[in-house]
């Protein structure tokens, strides 16, 4: 507890050992009414003096209706019916729930920011041999800086020098460390467990990953569902409508029997009855407990590597009925792989290649040694040995067509249909999926290449988990050939493919399936490219990959999977259902106990202490189910 919480507590023990005190005290001895009074008022505004400087305070900016106005005038009421213990007991139980309250909030908001304490404190910079502290935001791009064991990385970069595992849990929400040697690219958030690392800033400290995560948490809250906006309008009507009500309560009973029944007008009865219907009417279970069933959703999210950037967005990802992915980055991995060498007809590659494939592989790499072209770094990577470039000589690199070299003194030509036929060399068809790099050896045809994107780890298991998940609709949409799109699809069992888009069109078929849904159903659409960004923000859910997507992307998307795995996508469907579930169970509960105690209390039947239950009890339960939300389990 804070300090504030603290205070909170011991007025609520030293004002409950007095009631009980008094209680038995005025049991013992029968005091004068007005004596009795002034005994019972210590321990109300010991409890209740806060309150009524709230409500006093809204009287006079005339924000009159709101909990603290109803908790004054029941329990002042209360204490004008002379039943001095219930006035009391209203305000110390009102008090006991809302420290209870607080405390469940702030618990739920420090669990947030323990699982997202990312935020580094410093940054190492190496000064005449010495390593001077400083502060992330004086880092200036292109700065090297070192990161030791057990810091936080503060800033995005390449590393130089040295090799570490890393803990990026949270970032991702997974527990497994990530090895990061020299070259590779590493995002701040994470954790440096074992080598020192030096590490190439590429970017400011304020546009690294660290910094927007933390900015998109912090500003979640500010864009509210439409259930959290229904609850506010509905607490501005409710409140002045139920004392007007419990007004009418204490005034026209008695007048009727008293003008028209000619019986007694028992005013005390009518005005306890009054005073009840206001404290079991108070909305502090709806007012508190649906922001905070929102807050823990999105923490939970948070935890697991998936950010929310507002509760609208969770809300619209619960109704999600279809998913639209875009392949390259998202189904696959967007890196490319050599998956087949052959020699003349295209063959079945069993892993290995043979001496000739080998040096057809080798002659093709240094031809490209110069190219950043993917398809030449795939060429490179497969080789995986030191390519010697004094080996190579006349370089040509013809746009749309491939390269030609000199290589070892043998003219080399790598590339499409259209470089064979320039050529004047007769290749031959493959029927394998993915892009074909033709290989001619001084004007001979030597074989070909088979070069294809990768499909993700669990990108098979994403599709099952959002089917099982209640998603009825998945389509893929790809800038691809179509025959290289549908094997993709296939692989892991989509069976709706739109191939040879251009970013326009990829727009235009969102826009056609927005159509044609439910109106009461969501569209999700997952990206990863600058070329998404326009499709990220027509669709009703725009979701990026973060870790490796780009930064229109990630800014044009109302959520970010922090590590790229396109299962976290059927998780984070999981967390949005559950979290409007939990929200629609409070609202319904809330409403409904708060109903059939209204009519109890109207009718005489039920008593202030049933009331309390009504308002405390009730706004206990609904945060306590709240917070659940901020548990995920592991899919």
């Amino acid at each position: 507890m804070n300090k504030k919480q603290k205070k909170v507590f011991i007025r609520i023990i030293i004002s409950a050992v007095l009631v009980v005190g008094l209680s038995v005290f005025t049991e013992q001895v029968k005091l004068n009414g007005w004596l009795e009074l002034v005994l019972f008022l210590i321990p109300y505004l010991v409890i209740g003096y806060d309150i009524l400087k709230k409500a006093g305070k809204g009287i006079l900016n005339r924000q009159v209706f709101d909990e603290n106005f109803l908790m004054a005038v029941a329990t002042i009421g209360a204490m004008a019916l002379s039943d001095y213990k219930e006035g009391v007991a209203v305000m110390l139980f009102y008090q006991i729930g809302e420290l209870f309250q607080s405390y469940a909030v702030g618990k739920s908001r420090r669990n947030i920011s323990d699982l997202m304490d990312i935020r580094p404190d410093y940054a190492n910079i190496e000064k005449n041999g010495q390593l001077e502290k400083v502060d992330p935001d004086e880092v200036e791009p292109g700065t090297v800086i070192v990161v030791n064991p057990g810091e936080k990385v503060p800033i995005d970069g390449v590393v130089v020098e040295g090799t570490s595992t890393l803990n990026t849990s949270a970032l991702t929400g997974e527990s497994v460390p990530r090895d990061i040697a020299e070259g590779g690219e590493i995002i701040s958030g994470c954790i440096n467990l074992s080598g020192v690392l030096k590490i190439k800033t590429s970017r400011e400290f304020g546009e690294s990953t660290v910094s927007k995560i933390l900015d998109l948490v912090e500003n979640a809250s500010s864009k509210k569902s439409r259930s959290e906006n229904f609850i506010s309008r509905f607490a501005h009507y409710y409140t002045p409508a139920v004392c007007y009500s419990a007004l009418a309560l204490a005034v026209v009973p008695p007048l009727v029997r008293l003008l028209f029944m000619g019986a007694a007008a028992e005013w005390g009865t009518w005005i306890y009855r009054a005073l009840t219907f206001l404290v079991i009417s108070c909305p502090c279970a709806l007012v508190i407990s649906i922001p905070l069933g929102f807050f823990a959703g999105i923490g939970g999210a948070g935890a697991a590597g998936v950010l929310v950037k507002g509760s609208n967005y969770l809300e619209a990802l619960a109704k999600t009925k279809a998913v639209v992915f875009d392949k390259t980055g998202t189904i696959t991995q967007g890196v490319f792989e050599v998956c087949g060498i052959h020699r003349g007809i295209c063959g079945k590659t069993d892993g290995g290649y043979t001496a000739e494939e080998a040096k057809m592989l080798e002659y093709a790499a240094l031809a490209e040694c110069h190219s950043t072209h993917p398809i030449s770094t795939s060429l490179r990577n497969a080789y995986n040995g030191k390519l010697d470039i004094s080996r190579v000589t006349d370089i040509k690199e013809i746009s749309g067509h491939g390269v030609t070299a000199v290589v070892d003194g043998h003219q080399v030509a790598a590339g499409n249909d259209k470089l064979m036929e320039q050529l004047g060399v007769k290749s031959h068809a493959c029927t394998g999926t993915g892009t074909i790099v033709h290989v001619a050896v001084d004007n001979e045809y030597a074989g070909h290449i088979l070069i294809a994107d990768v499909v993700k780890p669990h990108a098979k298991e994403a599709v099952q988990a959002l089917k099982a998940a209640g998603i009825k609709r998945l389509v893929m949409l790809t800038g691809d050939d179509r025959q290289v799109a549908e094997n993709v699809a296939a692989s892991v069992g989509i069976t709706e493919v739109k191939s040879q888009l251009l970013p326009a069109d990829k727009v235009t078929a969102v826009e056609k399936m927005l159509s044609e849904k439910a109106p009461k159903e969501t569209l999700a659409f997952v990206g990863d490219g600058i070329n998404d960004a326009p499709v990220l923000s027509r669709a009703d859910v725009g979701i990026a990959m973060g870790a490796l997507g780009s930064d229109a992307a990630i800014e044009a998307a109302d959520i970010v999977l922090m590590d790229d795995d396109p299962l976290k996508i059927a998780k984070a469907v999981r967390i949005a259902k559950k979290c409007i579930r939990i929200v629609y169970e409070n609202i319904y509960f809330a409403l409904g106990v708060k109903l059939v105690c209204l009519l109890l209390g109207a009718l005489g039947i039920a008593n202030m202490w049933v009331a309390i239950f009504a308002d405390v009890g009730v706004m206990v339960i609904a945060v306590l189910n709240a917070v659940r939300a901020l548990f995920v389990k592991k899919l």
